[in-house]
């Protein structure tokens, strides 16, 4: 697993320190907020506030004996507070205060990983656009079919990102809520003004109906969303993993000083980023079918959820985060052989034109089939001579016949094949594709 050091931006969100805090922080607001509509004495919330503490050893010894976390946490805290301790949690069950602070930690760590998701939409927009005319073979089941640009292949990630920061605003405000509705859900020992007070407070939204628990088709759902980044990760390095084999050799992995790529053969320069963030979208598809699992409770409540989220949703958010910026830093630096990419798209001796060519013929005059004849026919043979496929079907009486010296130039012209990128790229930038926030 990831260490916890490499991203500490996170993993904080992730420790005791930081859920003790919200625990901690949520049952003053409580407090407060029941002593704003007369349900304790304001003199007793002031000093719940001042004296309001934990200590996570203490808590740890006390939940060995009780094998419950809540009640070893309110146990260490009405010791700080004293007296007054005892309007702690008052009314609430424990899942008012996990799954409040759940929210918060969740909302809190998508934050974060939304912030990385803008940076890697930057660098790919900027790569984008750097290799917005560099021409290169485009493939379909792997066969060369038409010309592309790479900037063209960078733009269709750059507009999938994008959506997956939707996606990732979406899901970030479905999991932004909390509750305080007690037992089953029903609020009889809870005033609603203390839970609007609290939920303010904490810049949540109110859940508007639970059972004991917030309903996890959020959790899931928020899930979902990283495993659908994931797999756009995915998909994006597999490419960069399959135009850096050595017989296509077309782009490259940044390769450090020092670094080494095999045990056993020096000249290695394997694609182990790219692998590694591959392997691990794995790990975010799986979590997410868990949190699936999830959705499904017994009546209003049991808690099989929740020993399995005290994994999933920390793992899987710091997966997502170091994927980010390991593939960020991968596509900031990027090694491109323009080179070999238009060496690669000269490789059959232009038959990657003859769609051009078939809809050329069939604007002459021809029907499909006869066009679909004559243009398959030179491209089979230039496979099987020395002669190229120009040469083929300017020899062609029937092609020659209808289609002159010029019109063969322009077909084997990569500009007349290229002349809408600039419509493309200038479509998706400025957001006429579709609908995009922002």
């Amino acid at each position: 697993m990831i260490p916890r050091y490499a991203l500490p931006e996170i993993s904080r969100i992730w420790s005791d320190d930081y859920k003790y805090k919200l625990w901690c922080e949520i049952e003053v607001l409580y407090c407060e907020g029941m002593a704003r509509v007369g349900l304790i004495p304001t003199r007793a919330a002031r000093e719940i506030r001042s004296r309001a503490g934990f200590n996570i050893k203490r808590i740890q010894r006390i939940e060995e004996k009780t094998r419950h976390d809540v009640i070893a946490f309110l146990t260490d805290m009405s010791g700080h507070i004293g007296e007054a301790g005892r309007y702690l949690h008052l009314g609430m069950t424990s899942s008012d205060l996990l799954d409040t602070a759940l929210a918060c930690q969740m909302r809190d760590a998508a934050k974060v990983n939304l912030k990385k998701l803008k940076r890697f939409k930057t660098v790919l927009k900027r790569q984008a656009n750097r290799y917005r005319h560099t021409p290169m073979a485009g493939r379909t089941h792997g066969i060369h079919a038409e010309p592309i640009t790479f900037g063209l292949k960078l733009l269709v990630w750059y507009a999938e990102t994008e959506r997956n920061i939707n996606r990732l605003e979406r899901a970030l405000e479905e999991v932004s809520v909390g509750q305080m509705t007690g037992a089953v859900g029903t609020m009889a020992h809870i005033d609603q003004r203390v839970e609007r007070y609290v939920m303010r407070r904490l810049g949540l939204k109110t859940a508007p109906v639970t059972t004991q628990i917030i309903q996890r088709d959020r959790h899931a759902a928020f899930l979902g969303t990283l495993a659908v980044i994931g797999a756009s990760l995915e998909k994006m390095a597999t490419e960069i993993r399959a135009l850096q084999r050595t017989d296509i050799a077309e782009v490259e992995e940044p390769f450090t000083r020092g670094q080494k790529g095999s045990s056993a053969m020096p000249h290695k320069r394997n694609p182990i980023l790219t692998e590694r963030i591959a392997g691990m979208a794995r790990l975010l598809r799986g979590n997410s079918l868990v949190a699936l699992e999830n959705v499904a409770l017994w009546h209003e409540r049991d808690i099989s959820h929740s020993s399995v989220e005290r994994v999933i949703l920390p793992d899987s958010t710091m997966i997502l985060a170091y994927m980010l910026e390991k593939f960020t830093w991968v596509m900031e630096n990027l090694r491109v052989d323009k080179e070999a990419m238009l060496r690669n798209l000269n490789k059959t001796g232009g038959l990657i034109y003859s769609q051009y060519l078939l809809l050329l013929l069939v604007r002459k005059g021809l029907s499909r089939e006869e066009a679909y004849a004559i243009v398959q026919g030179a491209a089979m043979k230039s496979r099987q001579s020395s002669r190229t496929f120009r040469e083929l079907l300017a020899a062609d009486r029937k092609f020659s016949r209808l289609c002159g010296e010029e019109e063969l130039d322009a077909a084997f012209d990569l500009k007349t094949h290229l002349s809408k990128i600039d419509f493309i790229f200038n479509r998706v930038l400025s957001g006429r594709g579709g609908p995009r926030k922002g």
